[in-house]
């Protein structure tokens, strides 16, 4: 009876050291690398938003009701989100790129969390949510800096630089530094929320297959909802502070 169970216990941490971090598809391109894995996941992703705003966009109601209603809130609540964030005089113009990152984080996230028992299997690791992928957090972390430069420079100009030595030329460094801080922020909790969330089904798929994982892929769901929303709030307040040149309350909000 203790050989069978040392036996099983065997089996299921030899089952959850098999649980990779890391591994991914690759492509060889000349002389450089392709994550293929993020690739693929990435457009089925932009598949899925395509088909669904083109499903949307056909035969419109006058009086919207069932999916009609689903698909003009979503756009109405990235627009409040928005005006929210960067003010009712200037948000307009980011409302497609505050959506855009929104719903393709959001739909990221989902991905990974509908399918965690490495259902689509390549041939070298499994496919994953895009952004449990430091390279794609990374990338959008980025855009969202490029974003908020350029929103400084389009308002003030040159003169968008003089906040670095607000309210003192003694704060400098650090005012420069927070500008470094600000994508490793966005990339990194982006990124280890959505690994973990899919490391933690992945071993409980392991040892309990059937129905513990389920209420965690739920919880999955949720949590993959709340980072989608918690980059874009926060990738919207830093547009609106570069416009504003002041620090606002919802910076802090979610750190």
């Amino acid at each position: 009876m203790h050989i069978a169970l040392s036996l099983i216990s065997f089996q299921d941490l030899y089952a959850i050291s098999s649980v990779e971090v890391g591994q991914h598809f690759y492509w060889q391109v000349g002389n450089l690398q392709v994550h293929g894995q993020v690739l693929i996941t990435s457009w089925v992703v932009i598949a899925i938003l395509l088909g669904s705003a083109t499903l949307a966009a056909r035969n419109p109601q006058t009086i919207p009701s069932g999916s009609q209603n689903f698909v003009e809130y979503v756009p109405e609540f990235i627009r409040d989100l928005t005006r929210t964030q960067i003010g009712e005089e200037e948000y307009r113009p980011w409302v497609p790129f505050i959506g855009t990152m929104f719903l393709f984080i959001f739909v990221s996230n989902w991905s990974g969390a509908l399918l965690p028992w490495k259902i689509l299997e390549l041939p070298n690791g499994e496919s994953a949510a895009p952004t449990n992928d430091i390279n794609t957090t990374v990338a959008l972390a980025l855009l969202t800096s490029v974003a908020y430069f350029y929103a400084g420079l389009q308002k003030k100009g040159l003169s968008y630089f003089g906040k670095y030595i607000q309210p003192t030329p003694i704060l400098l460094p650090i005012n420069i530094l927070e500008d470094f801080t600000k994508p490793l922020s966005l990339s990194f909790r982006l990124f280890g929320n959505i690994l973990a969330d899919e490391l933690v089904v992945a071993v409980l798929v392991s040892l309990v297959p059937l129905v513990v994982p389920i209420p965690m892929m739920f919880l999955g769901l949720f949590t993959s909802a709340i980072q989608a929303l918690i980059f874009a709030t926060l990738a919207a307040a830093y547009i609106g502070e570069s416009i504003e040149g002041h620090h606002q309350l919802s910076n802090n909000l979610f750190y």
